[in-house]
């Protein structure tokens, strides 16, 4: 079946077994602009918020750095107290840029965990497969994005600086907590600056993902027929289907029963609810039967509703086993069928009364010897 699907186009859409199937694996579509754009806007913001307070703290580390210094602490002492004091300054603002990573991750292609991705896998190693990779349309695109992130973040960066070269110039003459907050004010708004730049980026390499990893996983014909035999064969799935097919008939039968004519009945073990339409000129049809605890449903949901029931075991066990349902009553019984609607017509006139008690039906009703079945 493999060599049969070489040679044809994807054309189809991925079934939703073979997206699956490459989650499980690992694939996924991914945006690395969209990363890079969500930690600079993050980091950006974790600047603003929570900068001040790291750099008073780093101002104060460094100025008790210089007292401890010159008090003589033993240098072991000295770097466990720096070491704790720059993680805690640092440390929120790390968070903020690892849940931006994770979070951009997520957004296109959602969440997954395989460790099927991290496995040893010899086409990697291959160097006909590497020089696949290389030359593909996808390193093409690579490439080219590449070249114009360069391009735009130089120039913008290159313009950044311009704008700031004097600020910048006349730094080293301010106080040291002046500078500094300047400093900061400057890196920020070139981290913007670049931001926006990488958004513009983002903006067009996430939808290309998406479309790249569809096309990706776009499948033949052939694969498409293979996989859905490969599933329709397995016996649990045809046991499930007949089992969901079984009950939708299920369901739809027993909705139909409201609107029967009459309900005939074994009466205990069968039950078949007929309908009649004049004005079609067409026999009457079995729109619901049933055996046992279905026969007992039919039943209870004809008396729910005030359908007639008639015990007629002959007839009824005659059109169980002869007629499908949905299907007409064959001609051989045309004249047992009218009697019993004749009854529950004359019976309905009667309770309405317009009209005398009907007689009841007559055990010995015409049924040919070929549909009669004793149980």
């Amino acid at each position: 079946m493999a060599e049969e699907s070489k040679g044809q186009e994807k054309t189809e859409e991925a079934t939703p077994r073979k997206l699956q199937k490459a989650r499980e694996d690992g694939q996924l579509a991914r945006s690395r602009e969209l990363n890079t754009v969500a930690v600079v806007f993050v980091g950006a913001l974790a600047l603003m918020a929570i900068g001040p307070m790291v750099s008073t703290r780093i101002m104060g580390f460094a100025t008790a750095s210089f007292e401890q210094a010159a008090s003589g602490m033993p240098m072991a002492e000295y770097l466990a107290g720096a070491t704790s004091t720059l993680l805690i300054a640092v440390l929120p603002f790390c968070l903020f840029l690892a849940v931006a990573a994770v979070a951009s991750s997520v957004v296109v292609g959602g969440f997954v965990f395989s460790t099927k991705a991290l496995a040893f896998k010899a086409d990697r190693i291959s160097p006909l497969k590497g020089m696949k990779r290389i030359f593909s349309r996808k390193s093409f695109v690579e490439l080219l994005k590449a070249i114009g992130k360069f391009l735009l973040i130089s120039s913008v960066a290159s313009a950044a600086l311009y704008m700031v070269t004097d600020q910048l110039l006349v730094l080293g003459d301010k106080d040291i907590l002046v500078g500094v907050g300047e400093g900061v004010t400057v890196v920020l708004w070139c981290l913007l600056a670049m931001g926006f730049v990488l958004f513009v980026i983002a903006a067009i390499d996430v939808p290309f993902q998406i479309s790249d990893f569809q096309r990706q996983m776009k499948m033949t014909k052939q694969e498409v027929k293979d996989e859905m035999k490969d599933s329709e064969g397995k016996p649990e799935v045809k046991s499930r289907v007949r089992q969901m097919q079984q009950q939708i008939s299920q369901r739809r039968m027993l909705s139909d029963i409201p609107d029967a004519d009459v309900v005939i009945t074994n009466p205990e073990h069968y039950a078949v609810a007929l309908k009649y339409d004049e004005q079609s000129g067409r026999p009457p049809i079995v729109i619901a039967k049933g055996a046992d605890l279905m026969a007992m449903q039919i039943r209870k949901i004809a008396a729910a509703h005030d359908v007639p029931q008639v015990a007629t075991p002959p007839l009824t066990r005659a059109i169980y086993y002869a007629v499908e349902i949905g299907g007409e009553i064959p001609g051989t019984l045309f004249v047992a069928v009218a009697q019993v609607l004749a009854y529950v017509f004359q019976l309905d006139a009667w309770h309405r009364g317009q009209g005398a008690e009907p007689t009841p039906l007559d055990d010995d009703m015409p049924i040919p010897e070929e549909l009669r079945r004793d149980s």
